[in-house]
């Protein structure tokens, strides 16, 4: 069997006001060139090896407005409530996803990323969501790579790099091209709280180091440079380990 690449796709680039067609068509493209069998390599022995590759999706912007329309209606509203509320955008994200792959992708979405999860016969793509409150969709995507048997995570959001700064508010920021998990907890802290700004939670974090995982972040949007992940070449983002 060939390589499974685990990626976490970011909600801010499938929907980062609308929908991002032109993006998505583009990553599908990129997505199927990658499991369909003109790409397969040969193995030792000349047998196949099938890439597979599994795709957690977040919330993105019909996340933020069912929050911030709950909060505007009931400004007490409980954090549970609207987890629920983000849960639900990542799997509604999730069966568009599912949708784009069709017959090449699993059946279901996979909504509990702790369950036994394997490939159906003949699929070559699984697509998640999120899972339950109090956990992020970093988390889940960490838990989906460790039951796929998968070392490496590919987390794509819409910064190039993980920064020594916020990049956003401070022009100076310098890109931090390779990162120890210690180093990281130094940026993001070691504390998770629902819709914390981080470039990867510090609850999946301690997981993914547990596991001995490798997690690299990247701009989703840069689909050469995504293709240079997949193939294993040099390409522009963080790697941490």
């Amino acid at each position: 069997m060939g390589k499974i690449h685990v990626i976490s796709l970011g909600g801010s680039i499938i929907i980062p006001e609308a929908i991002d067609v032109a993006f998505l068509k583009g990553f599908r493209e990129l997505i199927m060139d990658h499991v369909s069998r003109d790409n397969i390599d040969k193995g030792k022995g000349g047998k196949e090896k099938d890439n597979r590759i599994a795709l957690l999706c977040g919330g993105g912007n019909i996340n933020r407005q069912y929050v911030a329309a709950a909060r505007a209606i009931v400004p007490q509203v409980i954090d549970t409530d609207l987890d629920w509320v983000g849960i639900m955008a990542t799997r509604l994200n999730a069966e568009l996803v599912r949708a784009l792959f069709s017959e090449h992708a699993n059946a279901s979405v996979v909504c509990n990323p702790t369950e036994k999860i394997s490939f159906e016969k003949g699929k070559n793509i699984i697509v998640a969501g999120g899972w339950l409150p109090g956990w992020s969709t970093d988390y889940d995507a960490v838990m989906l790579a460790h039951q796929l048997g998968s070392t490496t995570l590919i987390n794509l959001s819409n910064i190039d790099y993980v920064y020594d700064k916020d990049p956003n508010s401070n022009p100076d920021a310098q890109p931090l091209p390779s990162l120890s998990w210690k180093e990281l907890r130094e940026l993001v802290g070691s504390v998770w709280k629902p819709r914390l700004s981080a470039p990867f939670d510090p609850i999946a974090s301690k997981e993914a180091e547990k596991s001995g995982m490798t997690v690299i972040v990247a701009r989703g949007t840069d689909l050469a440079n995504l293709k240079n992940i997949l193939e294993g070449k040099p390409f522009k983002g963080t790697t941490i380990s």
